[in-house]
């Protein structure tokens, strides 16, 4: 009871104390409390002050941080986006260079029928193993494939096709020891016949002894023996082995074409076979041209 007798004195006083200090401040007779209270609370309300603004600085501080840790996240993921893009551009234009000079091959020999294929499958130890040097291609019967095809790119003649299955064949390259090819010097028209050998470049054998051959010619296919069209690149000779006692001189040949870097080939499908020339009959006099 008592308490609530006192409650409305409380307000009382609290209604008078505050109108009492408003008619004090009204006339200016507070200035001298608000004077000591402003000087001695003020280093205090500075530094609660400074401590905001330093909490707010450091609030802001993370902020920024955040958002450089997240913009850095984006312009990583971008840069890594385009380096992947460019390395798929500069892909397309490797591809697009292959496949060009392909088709400038094609253009060259318009005579020939063409498929084009790509490289499937490869020996480990292609160039250094002792047995069959052979690609594998993903064409077959079932796009019209058959055993013997030439098998050839722009910088020239690959193999032949060995083995041929539905959907892809073996090629057997021309460094193969069992690969033989009709070949001739393209500057002095000296035929013979290329041996492919085991972990060493292939060798032109059976060359006449009286024709000069030099390092550096030039060997293509002769076309002899329909098995080959004429005048497909072949190699170059870096070595040429004479024996005044044997026939016959013998030429290193280094191919043209890089087996380990192979892709893309063309396979010759259907070319017209070079003319034999007719062996002459003996004590047959030469017939005279008619005019």
């Amino acid at each position: 009871m008592k308490k609530l007798r006192l409650r409305p004195l409380i307000l009382l006083l609290v209604v008078m104390g505050a109108f009492l200090l408003m008619i004090l401040d009204s006339l200016t007779l507070l200035q001298p409390v608000q004077n000591v209270i402003h000087t001695t609370f003020r280093p205090l309300t500075t530094a609660i002050d400074d401590s905001w603004r330093s909490l707010s600085d450091i609030v802001g501080t993370f902020q920024d941080l955040r958002t450089l840790r997240q913009r850095n996240t984006e312009l990583e993921t971008r840069a890594d986006r385009l380096t992947v893009e460019n390395l798929q551009l500069a892909e397309a234009l490797n591809e697009n260079e292959r496949l060009r000079a392909l088709l400038d091959f094609a253009t060259i020999h318009p005579t020939y029928d063409y498929r084009g294929g790509q490289i499937i499958a490869r020996p480990l130890t292609l160039g250094v193993s002792p047995f069959l040097d052979i690609m594998e291609i993903d064409l077959g019967a079932n796009h019209a494939l058959a055993t013997g095809m030439p098998v050839v790119t722009d910088r020239g003649l690959v193999g032949r096709i060995r083995t041929v299955y539905s959907r892809s064949s073996e090629v057997l390259l021309l460094t193969d020891t069992s690969s033989s090819i009709n070949v001739m010097t393209q500057a002095s028209r000296a035929f013979g016949v290329l041996h492919g050998r085991s972990q060493q470049s292939p060798l032109m054998d059976f060359i006449p002894n009286d024709i000069e051959i030099a390092v550096g010619d030039i060997v293509i296919t002769s076309g002899l023996g329909g098995n080959f069209p004429k005048g497909l690149v072949v190699g170059q000779i870096i070595e040429v082995i004479r024996n005044d006692n044997q026939m016959f001189q013998q030429a290193v040949v280094q191919p043209t074409v890089n087996f380990n870097r192979l892709e893309l080939v063309l396979v010759i499908t259907n070319f017209a076979p070079a003319a034999e020339p007719e062996p002459a009959l003996p004590d047959q006099p030469t017939p005279t041209p008619a005019p």
